[in-house]
């Protein structure tokens, strides 16, 4: 019988497993932001979260199952980030919820809602993903604004400043915007003071 050495890492085999988990998500979502779907394998993910191609696919058994998984996977970390704001002035929570739209994530999301538009296999899922989080970055606005839905208008309100962050991410694709998109913040902060109040 041969000799059972332990093993010299002390790292549990599940943290580690958690955490080889997390970087891929991470490299997605970056790849996704950076080269778009048709850029984004992988085998490209998995060389920058320094994985073997094996790992990623024991994780994420499908490209569209590693995808949605990361654009969703961020999603909840910025939801988390937005539900711990403390509570301020309706001109930081409307720079906060834009920033939402402005940023790595937007751009991964837009990469991944193009791809479903074209392809019928992923569609559904990022469909349902986005109702999520849609949903979930509604709900965490409202509170942050303070917003008392039972109001007639105030839901449409809050919605169109979620839409109007979304058109404000795609105005920023191509070009950098952050004058021109802080002084629509500090409008649309105004006009929310006059709505909600």
């Amino acid at each position: 019988m041969g000799v059972v050495t332990p093993s010299t890492d002390r790292t549990p085999k599940q943290d580690r497993s958690r955490a080889t988990r997390r970087r891929l998500l991470e490299a997605a979502v970056a790849c996704l932001a950076e080269h778009g779907w048709a850029g984004s394998t992988v085998s490209v993910v998995a060389e920058r979260a320094g994985v073997s191609r094996g790992a990623a696919q024991h994780h994420f058994p499908t490209r569209e199952d590693l995808f949605t998984a990361a654009v969703e996977y961020v999603a909840e970390e910025r939801s988390a980030a937005l539900r711990a704001l403390p509570v301020q002035g309706r001109t930081a929570v409307v720079a906060a919820l834009v920033d939402l739209y402005t940023g790595p994530l937007f751009r991964a999301a837009l990469q991944l809602w193009v791809a479903a538009s074209n392809e019928e296999q992923l569609r559904p899922r990022v469909t349902e993903l986005e109702v999520r989080v849609g949903r979930e970055t509604h709900r965490i606005a409202v509170e942050l604004l303070t917003a008392d839905e039972t109001r007639p208008g105030v839901r449409e309100t809050v919605q169109g400043l979620l839409d109007m962050a979304r058109g404000l991410g795609l105005a920023n694709v191509l070009t950098d915007d952050t004058a021109r998109r802080q002084r629509v913040v500090a409008q649309w902060a105004a006009l929310l003071d006059d709505a909600l109040n």
